[in-house]
């Protein structure tokens, strides 16, 4: 899927695949999120809009069924350094 840059809020890149209905959503966190059923208007609102991170809140985030694609990774450290500490 490719992926436009946007910088409104919190949304970094959007993305969509008018064949599955998929809206990908990249956030600032490093965040990946798929919005699944969504129709090509709701699309082309949204790539169009002058204020695309009230529209993805007021039209998508609560909306549609979600799928996270990938999270933010901590920068640095062990992972078992959560459980029992660092050195």
């Amino acid at each position: 899927m490719e992926m436009r840059k946007i910088n409104a809020g919190k949304l970094r890149a959007i993305g969509y695949d008018r064949h599955a209905r998929i809206l990908q959503v990249q956030l600032d966190n490093g965040d990946t999120l798929q919005y699944l059923g969504v129709g090509e208007d709701l699309w082309r609102k949204l790539a169009g809009s002058a204020a695309a991170w009230s529209f993805y809140r007021d039209n998508i985030e609560e909306e549609f069924t979600l799928r996270k694609v990938s999270a933010h990774a901590p920068a640095a450290g062990n992972p078992l350094d959560a459980l029992f500490g660092p050195k």
